[in-house]
């Protein structure tokens, strides 16, 4: 794989963040115009918790966010003796370049960063139909939880230990 870099997006970066997510309406993920949205990037970027991956071009082709969600974080599936926990969202790879394991990797270095934080796991709430973030996902040793239907979708809990 090519030399990327993942860091911590910025002011900067909201307009190409908001492209790459405007890029997935329609996906398996099942964003609209509506989410993820600006005010969505700038509440992540106002806690230091959306990351981006760059190419050589110093073009982003990958976001990640570390939510804060009370709705989320209060689903009973969620193991007691792993909290504090984070939750990860809203992990996005620009289309041309799926398929190459970036999406591992930005997960990988958001593991860092709340391991940093002392958290003891990780959640991430899937799409049933969102295949391709069910092959990204599983082999990094998410375990799936539980269901629940949130925000008129349903979804598929996972959590990994980060102990």
């Amino acid at each position: 794989m090519q030399a990327y870099r993942i860091e911590q997006a910025s002011d900067t970066h909201i307009e190409e963040i908001l492209a790459l997510y405007r890029s997935m309406i329609g996906g398996k993920a099942d964003w609209t115009e509506d989410y993820p949205c600006m005010d969505t990037i700038t509440f992540d970027l106002s806690r230091d918790a959306l990351f981006v991956m760059k190419n050589e071009r110093n073009d982003i082709i990958a976001a990640i966010s570390i939510d804060e969600d009370a709705d989320v974080a209060a689903l009973p599936c969620w193991s007691p003796d792993l909290q504090p926990s984070g939750e990860l969202a809203r992990v996005c790879v620009r289309a041309d370049m799926q398929n190459r394991g970036i999406a591992r990797k930005m997960m990988q270095y958001t593991f860092a960063v709340l391991r940093q934080k002392g958290y003891k796991s990780v959640h991430i709430l899937v799409r049933p139909a969102n295949e391709a973030a069910l092959r990204s996902y599983l082999p990094l040793g998410y375990v799936q939880v539980g269901t629940c239907e949130l925000f008129g979708k349903d979804f598929l809990c996972f959590e990994k230990s980060l102990l």
